[in-house]
């Protein structure tokens, strides 16, 4: 049975090709694709090559897409090697039906019919009606090559010209209707676009799926977009898209800006991987298929307020699809500035030094979230610090979200402890090496500085001794945790001399000094910090672990029941008040609270 083309694209965009031969195939990446030894025929050297939709071999020539791969790797039929796709990406096969045959015969028809439409509004342009439209492109930058690279067009002035002039090749107004160029009026089928500029608007493989058109003069509004019909959809749609895939492939930066005449623009100015929208802000669909061709896309939205909002609600979107291997960069612009205006005025050379400096998300994040805060008083600082925890925790990787979290708290930190103009400085504890945390081994190496704190500084483990019995250490580090916890309930003083001589007798002594080495590669203390100091540096990086403040959270609610039903226990009363001072020291950082 014929599958209906739309459904096929679905499909393909559901499952990405490289996970489904990454199962089977050693992937490696290579530049922008992937490469592996091919699994058709024998080879030492790899020469089987990943792309965003496709695979091929330069050593056999085999070569197709993810429903190619299952048929040809495991023996499947066609039907059968799509089945199996769909189960995994949630879609149901479309059943052989009338109505099913039906419907692909009209996006069929919708197809030509755009395809026909395009001709004549390219024509329309440089006859003598479409002069004001060219001498407007011309006008603003644009060659005649690139005009005709893009398609772009002019949709005439009267209406029920589009009709006319397709009325030789038999399309009929319901037709147009059906394809989004006509709508129907109070008296009888009118054109959804006249006196417009036109921009062809292509699925991701160059079939047109429809138009946009842009008014001459100042009328509003200013773009219009085709309506939804059976091929177009502006949430799943990009302008620019099936150029940018090409662009992308040869070495070119996606770029994600808000417009046609931005993504023409780069293009005309030699950065071809730009896409656009649709008239609407980034959707989950979108990113997926920005993803399929760049790991790392640069947003470059425009430099106003409102582009600042649509760059933000992206964020806002990307978290919770942000993964170790799927990023996004910034590229913030001047305040009146678009890429068009922005490459116009400074030139290819000065946008590329531009795009090579754009952020990382991670590094952009921080001043997108403190944007217009103040946060002057306790309250404004606890909401915003608390607000940075819950965005880190929208990320779905675990271990990446850690990272976030960690990133986010330690730039709060620096700003609270006094690094920002005209705030008194004060002497941080610990500073921190220029060499970036191990991301594998980060809750190892937080780890292992609190405990080396506590080794050059025991007359704090009273204070954190509960919190920090709930760390997950390594078994070697444990081992001296409990070691620290005995020599605490013992000892009449807690000093370092003491300490050791306590982990001398356990055979623990050259252990712990190997800890205070490791720590001290990625700290280096201060010589004149104060124990409160001290402190306060360990409850910064205790609330980085990957458990939070959680688990303090639900002992405190537990003593707290506990202590209703035994209200005469003085040691559970006690307990509770220890937890909510833990509790308050965890979600502030703080130290030097009076002791209940």
């Amino acid at each position: 049975m014929a599958l209906p083309a739309n459904f096929l694209d679905e499909l393909r965009a559901r499952v990405p090709i490289a996970g489904v031969i990454g199962r089977t195939v050693k992937l490696t990446r290579s530049g922008r694709e992937t490469k592996g030894c091919c699994p058709f025929h024998g080879e030492k050297t790899p020469s089987f090559y990943v792309y965003d939709d496709h695979f091929h071999c330069f050593g056999c020539g085999e070569h197709g897409d993810v429903i190619t791969f299952v048929m040809k790797s495991t023996g499947a039929g066609f039907m059968e090697a799509v089945e199996s796709l769909a189960q995994e990406a949630g879609l149901e096969v479309p059943k052989p039906s009338p109505q099913a045959a039906a419907a692909e015969q009209r996006r069929a028809s919708i197809s030509e019919v755009l395809e026909a439409a395009g001709k004549v509004f390219q024509k329309f342009l440089y006859e003598p009606q479409g002069k004001p439209a060219l001498d407007y492109l011309r006008g603003r930058g644009l060659s005649d090559e690139t005009i005709r690279k893009f398609g772009l067009g002019w949709s005439g002035e009267g209406r029920g010209v589009l009709a006319a002039a397709l009325r030789g090749q038999g399309i009929k107004p319901e037709q147009l209707i059906e394809a989004g160029l006509m709508k129907q009026g109070d008296h009888g089928p009118v054109d959804m676009f006249f006196s417009r500029v036109m921009f062809p608007i292509t699925d991701r493989r160059g079939s047109l799926i429809s138009f946009g058109g842009r008014i001459m003069g100042d009328g509003q509004p200013k773009y219009v977009n085709g309506p939804e019909t059976a091929v177009f959809s502006k949430r799943r749609s990009l302008y620019g898209l099936n150029l940018a895939r090409d662009a992308v492939r040869k070495g070119a930066a996606l770029i994600v800006v808000e417009g046609y005449m931005d993504v023409i623009a780069l293009a005309q100015g030699g950065f071809g991987g730009a896409v656009a929208p649709l008239g609407t802000a980034l959707t989950e669909e979108h990113l997926a298929e920005i993803w399929r061709l760049s790991p790392e896309p640069v947003i470059c939205f425009d430099g106003d307020a409102a582009g600042r909002r649509a760059a933000l609600k992206t964020v806002d979107l990307a978290l919770t699809a942000l993964a170790p291997d799927r990023s996004l960069k910034f590229l913030n612009l001047p305040e009146k500035d678009d890429p068009d205006s922005l490459i116009k005025r400074e030139g290819p050379a000065a946008f590329k030094a531009r795009l090579d400096s754009a952020k990382p998300i991670s590094a952009a994040l921080y001043d997108m979230l403190a944007e217009g805060g103040a946060r002057t008083t306790p309250e404004a600082r606890a909401a915003f610090r608390q607000r940075l925890i819950e965005v880190a925790n929208r990320i779905p990787d675990k271990n990446l979200a850690a990272e976030y979290r960690s990133m986010l708290l330690e730039r709060f930190f620096a700003e609270r402890r006094g690094n920002k103009p005209g705030a008194p400085k004060k002497p941080v504890p610990f500073v921190r090496d220029t060499t970036p945390p191990d991301g594998a081994g980060a809750q190892s190496k937080r780890g292992r500085l609190m405990l080396a704190m506590l080794l050059s500084h025991p007359a704090l483990i009273h204070d954190v001794e509960e919190a920090f019995a709930r760390v997950a250490l390594p078994p070697a580090y444990a081992k001296i945790r409990d070691a620290l916890h005995s020599f605490a309930a013992e000892a009449k003083t807690l000093d370092t001399d003491s300490l050791f001589t306590h982990l001398s007798h356990l055979g623990l002594a050259e252990e712990a000094r190997l800890i205070e080495a490791l720590a001290a590669e990625d700290f280096r203390p201060e010589p004149d910090a104060s124990l409160a100091q001290v402190a306060e540096t360990w409850w910064s990086w205790y609330i980085l672990m990957d458990f939070s403040i959680e688990m303090l959270r639900a002992q405190r609610d537990e003593q707290e029941q506990f202590w209703k039903v035994h209200q005469d226990d003085a040691a559970a009363w006690s307990r509770l008040i220890k937890y909510n001072e833990l509790l308050r020291q965890a979600m502030t950082g703080e130290y030097g609270a009076a002791d209940p």
